[in-house]
């Protein structure tokens, strides 16, 4: 396919259709996995050439919305058919760390897609930290939810009917994509059929949404940090109070962002291992099955 790229998952450092790169910072922070346990890249929280050796194809793929334009999705696939995994965007855009990320869920062995939620502002926006948090805020000020739920549904049924997706989709997000990922799971149908599992890391918005809880009909988890300064313990405990029944709520002793190691301030990677870890177990369980 034009604009694909054939790479081992040991040196994901190339990018179809871009130039940038994994820092050499963030190369610098890995370390080797431990005797007796998985490699720390496929099972924990820094992006590493650690995870076990496969072909794995990265590029872009064109996604057509429902009224007739067209937006981005960076890929990751490994060779072969494997579940899909939508991974929502922190308003820094899809960025290193996404596209790091989707590297990782495809050494997993799962079809990762991001889409451009900021496509209908500014196609192909990106910052990388926290120096770019005014203008992350300046965008996400700009989204329409209405669309960006409409173009979500335009992705589930995109990432479903790609010959190398077995059928089974799930979600992911952080920060404004936790948020994406709980209306993908309440709102995202095709012909009936929602996503099958859905992931949020600490969705500052999710609070404000949770007359939706009762469409989601999928195994949903939640991680959030004790000490978020920008989603307080009582939007959290909201949450836990409208889906705590049905769905799992993981509170860990960090603040936002906790999983994004391009942002040192924010990035705490104990945190960022241990829900790692449950998200892939959590996605082997329901998107396998």
């Amino acid at each position: 396919m034009p604009g694909w790229r054939k790479t081992e998952s040991r040196r994901l450092t190339d990018f179809a259709r871009t130039d940038r790169r994994l820092g050499a910072a963030a190369a610098d922070r890995r370390e080797p996995g431990a005797v007796g346990h998985e490699p720390a890249g496929l099972a924990s929280g820094a992006p590493g050439p650690w995870a076990r050796i496969q072909l794995m194809e990265t590029g872009y793929e064109r996604v057509r919305a429902h009224d007739g334009g067209e937006f981005d999705a960076f890929c990751a696939r490994p060779a072969g058919r494997a579940p899909g995994i939508v991974l929502f965007q922190e308003i820094f855009g899809v960025n290193d760390n996404m596209r790091g990320l989707a590297i990782r869920l495809a050494e997993a062995g799962h079809l990762a897609i991001v889409p451009d939620m900021f496509w209908r502002i500014q196609p192909r926006f990106e910052r990388k930290d926290e120096s770019g948090l005014t203008d992350g805020m300046a965008m996400l000020q700009k989204l329409d939810w209405g669309l960006a739920e409409r173009d979500m549904t335009s992705v589930l049924a995109h990432v479903r009917g790609m010959s190398s997706c077995t059928g089974a989709v799930g979600a992911v997000g952080f920060c404004l994509g936790g948020s994406l990922a709980y209306l993908f799971a309440a709102g995202a149908r095709v012909e009936g059929r929602g996503p099958d599992a859905a992931v949020a890391y600490y969705g500052s918005g999710i609070h404000q949404m949770l007359d939706r809880a009762d469409s989601i009909d999928c195994p949903m988890l939640f991680h959030y940090g004790a000490q978020d300064p920008y989603i307080p313990a009582d939007q959290i405990d909201a949450v836990e109070a409208a889906v705590g029944e049905r769905f799992v709520v993981h509170r860990y002793p960090a603040g936002h962002a906790f999983s994004n190691w391009d942002a040192p301030s924010m990035y705490d990677e104990a945190a960022a291992n241990l829900a790692w870890d449950r998200t892939l177990a959590f996605f082997a369980e329901h998107l396998r099955s």
